[in-house]
């Protein structure tokens, strides 16, 4: 299995990459939708689903491709991944979302260091964080019980989706959070919303692991890094 260092690094690359989409792919489509934002939020799901496969096949044999720490600590209560390589991953992965933010910004010239001001709260938001983030993992732990090799996919696609069914167009993902408050952009965040929508997405996250242990239960194969045979995720 590769080193902490190579599985950090790892995370903090995948997850640069991961916003550098996200924020990219908005700042993009609203230049070029014409105001139509519906249109704008389609081109931004499309790219952001995409990305994530590439991503996940890209990196899962070296870390497990987590790029979010819900799903790291998911993984950690689980006891796949030690406490110890968690906080490194947690560290790394929030470190490269804002990278990832940054990079955008020069890409875009706009400047590199912003505030967000969209405001993202409210009960419905707060429920829909949660929501989008039980059945992000939910589709990791489900998926991986029996074909592991369908998660990279199924993960795309799931998120592909919630973009769309819950009102806060699915960040779930703690990182992605913190660091879309950090672009005044169209995927932006005010800054004053992020603990709450942090707080609902560990929420949803800690009732898909307790529905995990329950529905897949003895799982005879699982989506985390030191199961993952060197050659793939296949």
């Amino acid at each position: 299995m590769p080193g902490l260092a190579q599985r950090a690094f790892a995370e903090w690359l995948g997850t640069a990459f991961l916003l550098a989409a996200v924020v990219g792919s908005g700042i993009m489509a609203q230049r070029l939708s014409g105001g139509n934002v519906a249109l704008a939020l389609l081109c931004n799901t499309i790219a952001t689903g995409a990305v994530l496969v590439v991503l996940i096949l890209m990196f899962a044999p070296i870390s497990g491709a987590h790029f979010n720490p819900a799903v790291t600590l998911a993984f950690a209560l689980r006891g796949e991944v030690p406490w110890t390589d968690a906080i490194a991953y947690l560290a790394a992965q929030i470190a490269g979302a804002i990278a990832g933010v940054g990079l955008a910004h020069l890409m875009f010239e706009l400047p590199l260091l912003q505030l967000s001001l969209t405001e993202r709260s409210g009960a419905g938001q707060w429920l829909a964080e949660a929501v989008a983030t039980f059945g992000l993992l939910s589709t990791i732990l489900g998926v991986g019980y029996r074909t592991p090799a369908a998660v990279p996919y199924a993960v795309g696609l799931y998120i592909t989706s919630a973009y769309w069914f819950t009102s806060s167009t699915s960040f779930a993902n703690p990182a992605v959070t913190i660091a879309r408050s950090l672009s005044d952009t169209f995927a932006g965040i005010a800054p004053w919303g992020v603990p709450a929508f942090i707080t609902a997405q560990l929420i949803g996250a800690g009732l898909a692991v307790l529905l995990a242990r329950w529905l897949w239960a003895g799982a005879p194969e699982t989506w985390s890094a030191p199961q993952l045979p060197s050659g793939g995720p296949v």
